[in-house]
């Protein structure tokens, strides 16, 4: 993902070097502890017909996840990363999903629906651990809230504040992600809350496992 004081294709670099040879062991090493990202797609209530948009797809875990979730669903994905993408594709091809399923490359913090899908605006659009690795994580939520429809949804999981845990087994816990460039966004659910609001979004939070993980869903304001 990109940062204010580094272009676009320096960031698509970093991560890259990140991930290169992680994507392969990606989805089976951080399913113990990217936890809450089922109950964010069962939480997504996608109806029929509706279009789903991924910000920061990785590997496509939860697009193929969503996909069997809501077999009537159009679903897209973006990330700045193409070996990440490499994967994905693979992966969504080997679940036989190329019809429904489609991802392409993107700036969390400056992307085109139109540009990149044809599709403007989205019924539903999440973010799944990944404004933690984003620095200007503020434009990339009010980019993916521009991308949702008038009656759509915008929803969000990401390490939370760890307080509920021991001081060692925080201390740990945030020097084990800084060694992959993760983040946790202090107050998260109350910085989501000051966006939501400026830009005509309601926000409300459910902070999850003792503060190790927050839940947001952003709905435009009637």
């Amino acid at each position: 993902m990109s940062h204010s004081k580094v272009s676009p294709e320096h960031a698509a670099a970093h991560m890259d070097g990140i991930y290169r040879y992680q994507r392969f062991i990606y989805d089976a090493t951080r399913r113990y502890y990217l936890i809450g990202r089922d109950r964010l797609l069962a939480d997504l209530r996608v109806a029929d017909g509706d279009s789903v948009l991924e910000v920061g797809c990785g590997t496509a875990r939860n697009l193929i996840k969503a996909a069997r979730l809501y077999p009537k669903a159009r679903l897209y994905g973006l990330d700045l990363s193409q070996e990440m993408l490499r994967t994905a594709k693979a992966k969504i091809a080997a679940a036989s999903l190329q019809d429904r399923v489609t991802v392409a490359a993107g700036d969390a913090t400056a992307f085109s629906g139109a540009t990149l899908f044809g599709q403007p605006q989205f019924d539903r659009v999440f973010i799944s651990y990944a404004l933690s690795m984003i620095p200007p994580w503020r434009e990339a939520v009010v980019c993916a809230a521009k991308a949702v429809a008038p009656q759509g949804t915008m929803h969000t999981v990401d390490f939370g504040d760890f307080a509920g845990y021991p001081g060692w087994a925080r201390r740990a816990q945030l020097s084990w992600l800084n060694r992959f460039s993760v983040t946790p966004i202090p107050r998260l659910e109350d910085e989501l809350g000051r966006i939501a609001g400026d830009i005509g979004f309601t926000a409300s939070a459910t902070r999850l496992y003792g503060g190790y993980a927050v839940s947001v869903r952003l709905k435009r304001a009637e």
